[in-house]
């Protein structure tokens, strides 16, 4: 016989081979095999629920990081408006305090101006009243040498107080 057709006997004993392979296959093999298939099926769906529920928290860390930006967008605004209001606040206050310091300078400068000019004025006058006194006494000096001249001159200035008295 050839290849192609095989004898009854090597049938057989290659049935019965396979049979008591089947069986113990079946018996032992199989359980193990269905086992690790079954643990890998629950390894992969529980990897897929781990992987949806880290997606879920993804998107819930994403979301709230977005909320934390716009909070701290708005904090930032916030800040920034506060600090120009604080500058504002502080240029107004230093204009106001540089006004009401250059108000008292004049004020200080006029004072002063005021009463070196007062001083000037009381010197100048004494200055003036002492030349007109120095005048006054060589002109008198001058011209009241004689005894007639000098009691004109005290009756002239007599008539001239009764006059002003009077008026």
């Amino acid at each position: 016989m050839g290849l192609l057709q095989p004898e009854t006997g090597l049938l057989f004993w290659m049935t019965l081979a396979f049979g008591v392979v089947f069986v113990i296959l079946a018996k032992y093999g199989f359980p193990v095999i269905l086992k690790s298939i079954e643990e890998r099926k629950d390894f992969i769906s529980t990897s897929l629920a781990e992987a949806h529920e880290a997606r879920q928290q993804v998107a819930q860390v994403e979301s709230t990081c977005q909320a934390l930006r716009t909070e701290a967008e708005a904090q930032r605004v916030q800040i920034l408006q506060q600090a120009t209001e604080q500058g504002n606040q502080m240029m107004t206050r230093a204009r106001e305090e540089a006004a009401q310091e250059r108000e008292r300078l004049v004020a200080e400068a006029r004072q002063q101006a005021d009463a070196e000019r007062n001083a000037i004025l009381r010197d100048a006058h004494g200055q003036v009243a002492m030349m007109a006194i120095a005048l006054t006494e060589r002109l008198l000096r001058s011209n009241l040498q004689d005894k007639d001249a000098q009691t004109a001159l005290a009756e002239q200035l007599l008539k001239e107080i009764h006059t002003g008295n009077a008026s």
